[in-house]
Order: structure tokens, then C-alpha cells, then sequence
């Protein structure tokens, strides 16, 4: 995409503008890790984006109110956290379809942070605050990104390396057999839900410091924006497949797409069009390939039955 922007504009390529591009799709990336724990497993969370605005809500009305910082965070990834498990708890406990539970979830926390906010915009953020977002290493890639980079090798070391971090993509890709061999299937998709909401208040935070205001509307849409980055970074919708790694990469592109529609001359206001294309695209084409890799598989198991029946009938026939 980078290179095919700059085949029309070449500005577009400057190290410069790709930095600004990949420090821009910080929350973004912060959120994608998050959902990408969820999605790994074989569900789904429609609710990050609400759990980002109410965090942002929350932490910029108490950093603006005069609160230590440290307390604002603290309370924000609480409440990221108590909105992950509420969601845990609908899917494993109550065995609510993911799709319906954090979609009304979503609704409730919207509606709660047009109670909280009275419907006004929290402005007046300190500007200290605000500077945080713009520290630089050696004046490239942000401090927020830099750390968003780290958490992503953290959280793949984990999904990789670890015996419990294996668990996700086991559930995601077989439940049936992650059950069988007694990996604990409810802890696992609890776990990832609960971790999902902080990492959306993680980035709730960061969305104060960068934009510097918040308004009720803080992280809508943003829940179609980071399931895009992770099935076009490679994560399967049906679970199982993909990583953190992949995650990241979809998120700078898709924060990218704004910036891309303008170097190419178009409106940003196709942001959201082109997201939801490419969803479909992505969608699509996944659904059309595990159909495939599923057909083939059968055709080996079926070959391999006939082949098996063959040697008996022929070993039987010579034993006669």
C-alpha cells in the first residue's frame, strides 16, 4: 500500500511521513492487541471501542479536575478491566453469544458516558499531559509507540512461549479437543476479555494525551477499525490463527488510510467506506480460504481411508 501511494505521490514515502504514520496508530495498536486475545480464542468484542471512551472520559475529567495522573490511569484501566470481565462473564458464565453481549454492552457504556460526561466535551487537559505524547526517540518514534511495540513482543512471547498463552489459539482453533485435553476453556476466554478491556482503557489513556479533549463519541467506530487491523494483519474471525505481531502491522495501515486518501487526493471522509470494504475483502476471502483448506483437508482423510481399505482388501485377498 505505502508503495503503491507513492507511486502517485512520492512526498508519501518520506521517513518522515511513514514515522508520523506509525506513531499515529499507537491507540489503535494498543487496542488491536487487545482484541486480538479475543479474536484469537474464537470471539469477538464489539464494546473495545465504548471501554476506550469511557476511560478516556474517566481519566481526562480527573487529570483535568487536578488528580494525580497516576490515580486517573489507575482508575481508567479499572474500569477497562471491570468492563472485560462484565463482558467474560455474559459469554462464559451466561453462554451469551459473544456478537450480542458486547454489543449491548457496548450500547450500556455509550450510554453511561453521555451520564458521566452530561453530554459536554472534558477539555482543558494539562498541557503536560498532552506533552507526553510527543516525546521522541532521537526524534523518530514516539515513547507511546515505542512501548506499544514492546507490549506486542510481550504479549506474542507470551501467546507463543508460554503454556497458557498456548491455550488461546487451542481453543480458538478446536474447543472441542482444548476441552478433551483439560485446558481450561472458560479461564482462557474469561482471561482474554478481562485483558481486552484494559488494553482498551490503555489506549483510552494515551487517546487523552494524544487528541487532548474528550467527546461523548471518543472511540466510536473504533471497534470496526482494530477487528480490521487484525484479520488484515492475518487473525481468523473463526480463531485460532494469527498473531499480535500481524495485529500491529494492520493497525499502522489501517491508520494509515486517512492520511493515504489525502496524498492520493481524495476526501478522508471515505475513511470509514474503505475500512468497511476492506473488512469485507478480508472477510471474504478468509471464509473462502479455510473452506478451501478444510476441503482439503477431508480429501487426505478421505485418500487416506481408501488407500487404508485398499491395503485390507488386498491382504486379505493374499491370505486366501
Amino acid at each position: 500500500m505505502f508503495l503503491g501511494v507513492g507511486a502517485i505521490n512520492p512526498t508519501f514515502l518520506t521517513l518522515q511521513n511513514i514515522w508520523l504514520c506509525l506513531n499515529s496508530s499507537v491507540v489503535y495498536t494498543v487496542v488491536a492487541v487487545g482484541i486480538s486475545l479475543v479474536l484469537i480464542t474464537g470471539e469477538i468484542d464489539v464494546s473495545v471501542g465504548a471501554t476506550l471512551g469511557m476511560a478516556a472520559a474517566i481519566s481526562g475529567t480527573m487529570i483535568r479536575n487536578g488528580q494525580p495522573w497516576g490515580l486517573a490511569i489507575i482508575c481508567a484501566l479499572l474500569v477497562g478491566l471491570l468492563i472485560g470481565c462484565v463482558n467474560g462473564f455474559g459469554v462464559v458464565v451466561l453462554k451469551i453469544p459473544s456478537i450480542i453481549m458486547t454489543l449491548g454492552i457496548n450500547g450500556i457504556v455509550r450510554g453511561l458516558i453521555y451520564v458521566y460526561t452530561d453530554g459536554k466535551w472534558i477539555e482543558n487537559i494539562p498541557f503536560d499531559f498532552k506533552l507526553l505524547s510527543q516525546g521522541r526517540l532521537f526524534g523518530t518514534v514516539t515513547f507511546f509507540y515505542l512501548g506499544a511495540l514492546i507490549l506486542i513482543v510481550l504479549v506474542h512471547l507470551f501467546l507463543t512461549k508460554s503454556k497458557r498463552g498456548r491455550y488461546f489459539a487451542a481453543i480458538g482453533d478446536n474447543i472441542g479437543g482444548a476441552t478433551l485435553l483439560g485446558i481450561p476453556v472458560d479461564a482462557t476466554k474469561f482471561s482474554a476479555y478481562a485483558m481486552c478491556g484494559v488494553f482498551a482503557a490503555i489506549g483510552g489513556v494515551i487517546f487523552v494525551s494524544r487528541v487532548g479533549f474528550v467527546t461523548p463519541l471518543a472511540g466510536n467506530g473504533y471497534e470496526m477499525k482494530v477487528i480490521a487491523a487484525c484479520v488484515l494483519g492475518g487473525i481468523s474471525l473463526s480463531g485460532g490463527v494469527g498473531s499480535v505481531i500481524g495485529a500491529g502491522v494492520g493497525a499502522a495501515i489501517m491508520a494509515s488510510i486517512s492520511r493515504v486518501l489525502i496524498f492520493i487526493g481524495l476526501s478522508s471522509d471515505y475513511d470509514d467506506t474503505i475500512t468497511g470494504i476492506l473488512l469485507i475483502i478480508i472477510v471474504v476471502s478468509d471464509a473462502l480460504l479455510r473452506r478451501r483448506t478444510v476441503a482439503k483437508a477431508r480429501r487426505e482423510r478421505l485418500s487416506a481411508k481408501t488407500l487404508a481399505y485398499d491395503l485390507e482388501v488386498k491382504g486379505g485377498a493374499g491370505n486366501e
